[in-house]
């Protein structure tokens, strides 16, 4: 396949191309600064500027497109970004993809589509979009995927939760912490912290991109939920590392504002029932084999 990436020089989308140039798909890189490289091209999305070469021959295109949501404490300006920075690429290569005829758009978009917490009660793709921040975020930024759907193009929404990597994201900063003894559940634990292997992750994509049959939203989650206190043991057994502190959530609160209250101390319970249902393989079926993979780094990105 021919594949266009955007959003490629990020945690998951460096982890994508070389997956997919492994296993022999010509790949096409959409960028922001000069192209220095044959298989990159420039474009501006706040300009819906693209070059339309980029796109000729394309069999897909993936969006992953979008700024940091921790990157630092939440206001007015930051949330706008937030939103900038998926709204405005998604409809770009929406309406792109739609003119040029691609048959094929992998978009981004969160598991927080279903809210912040979902108590015990399980969710999957048919469940509705929940309330607060995140949710009209993850809502919205799929609603711009509308130009390329109408055209007929298979278009998928890929809700990611959390993305294990021992590159960075939140094991980067969690385990310094809990090498120095210093880990624990964060507010009442009684949250649920989805998950999803780095190997995962890139595997479902590859798995969308490749499977006729899937369109429409699919939760890149784990199939085995657990609980932001589930999570920190699994995390601490791993690391051979006690973790009997707790964060409160106030402290959490007072620390990074509207992010911990929206994307830390509620998390939806989400499964994968697209995925399993098309006949996924997953490598990493629970926390404990995802993070021992993950910190071992064993697995494989294919």
């Amino acid at each position: 396949m021919k594949v266009v990436i955007a959003g490629s020089s990020g945690l998951i989308g460096t982890a994508l191309v070389a997956a997919l140039r492994r296993d022999g798909h010509d790949v096409v890189r959409l960028v922001r600064r000069s192209p220095n490289a044959p298989d990159e091209y420039r474009w501006e999305p706040a300009r819906a500027d693209l070059d339309e070469r980029a796109l000729r021959g394309a069999d897909a295109v993936v969006n992953l497109c979008g700024a940091s949501l921790g990157r630092r404490r939440w206001n007015g300006s930051f949330k706008q970004e937030l939103r900038d920075s998926r709204l405005t690429p998604t409809d770009v290569l929406s309406n792109a993809v739609a003119a040029a005829g691609v048959p094929v758009l992998v978009n981004a978009s969160g598991v927080h589509y279903y809210g912040g917490d979902t108590g015990n009660r399980v969710v999957d793709e048919t469940a509705p979009a929940g309330t607060g921040f995140l949710a009209t975020l993850c809502r919205d930024w799929e609603a711009a995927t509308k130009p390329a759907a109408d055209a007929g193009v298979r278009t998928v929404l890929l809700r990611s939760a959390v993305v294990l990597s021992h590159g960075g994201g939140l094991l980067g900063m969690l385990q310094p912490l809990y090498s120095l003894g210093l880990g624990g559940r964060l507010g009442n634990g009684r949250q649920y912290t989805p998950w999803i292997s780095m190997a995962d992750e890139i595997g479902a994509i590859v798995f969308a991109l490749t499977n006729d049959s899937i369109t429409g939203p699919i939760n890149a989650v784990g199939p085995a939920p657990v609980t932001n206190a589930e999570f920190n043991r699994a995390l601490g057994r791993i690391l051979h590392r006690p973790t009997p502190f707790v964060v409160p959530a106030f402290a959490l609160r007072a620390l990074i504002g509207e992010f911990a209250e929206e994307a830390i101390l509620r998390g939806p319970r989400a499964i994968p029932t697209v995925l399993e249902q098309t006949g996924y393989p997953f490598q990493h079926q629970t926390i404990g084999a995802a993070l021992s993979a993950t910190l071992n780094r064993e697995g494989s990105y294919r």
